[in-house]
């Protein structure tokens, strides 16, 4: 019963996330969805091909039961998991994302949470492992990447939020008001800081003038 438990409540937070970074591409325009938003290169349609791609190979693989469809590159030194090229188009990436959450529920609703599993790229003792552990593993691999999409798709156009339903009105206003707040406080702390690591005898000096004894 626990058991099922953790597994269902696992499984709903991986749903849940996949439909959030899913969803940060929603409105873009095409060069957005691309576009290179760090100096790293992070770009939210790369954000989704990467983590379909783990997901895949991990709920595929692991478990003796591989995607049936050809997986791009993953970890390699060029990259190539994390950006979308010209010929790739958004519906097809968002697609097979899709498809892969069909295949992967189909493995996690069939195995037990012990069910055990083979990763062969991680180091011994640790690649052989079981549904548990690969199920948190992908769930934090999810949740992270979504949070750097929050934090692109803020940087395009300023929308946020987890899901459609928890998404406010942006008030630039309010915004406005509520960063200068906390630059305030940032310069204010530093500035105390500063203060706080001249040297008892400088501040002496300062206070008496600068005489001398």
């Amino acid at each position: 019963m626990i058991d099922e438990f953790a597994k269902d409540n696992l499984h709903g937070r991986l749903r849940r996330d996949r439909k959030v970074l899913v969803w940060k591409l929603d409105g873009l325009s095409e060069y957005d969805t691309r576009r290179p938003l760090t100096a790293t290169g992070s770009n939210l349609l790369g954000l989704v091909k990467h983590v379909a791609s783990v997901e895949a190979r991990y709920f595929g693989e692991v478990f003796d039961r591989p995607s049936p469809e050809p997986l791009p590159r993953w970890q390699d030194h060029d990259g190539s998991d994390l950006w979308a090229t010209e010929d790739e188009t958004r519906e097809q990436i968002i697609g097979f994302y899709r498809r892969t959450w069909e295949h992967s529920d189909a493995r996690i609703n069939e195995l037990p949470l012990d069910a055990p599993g083979h990763v062969p790229w991680w180091p011994e003792p640790h690649s052989h492992t079981n549904l548990f552990a690969v199920m948190v593993h992908v769930l934090g691999e999810t949740n992270r990447h979504a949070g750097h999409a929050d934090i692109l798709r803020e940087g395009v156009d300023g929308r946020t939020g987890m899901r459609p339903e928890h998404e406010m009105q942006i008030d630039e206003e309010a915004r406005d008001a509520y960063y200068a707040k906390i630059e305030q406080a940032a310069r204010s702390a530093a500035s105390a800081k500063a203060q706080r690591a001249v040297p008892r005898d400088l501040m002496f000096e300062r206070h008496d003038g600068g005489r001398e004894g």
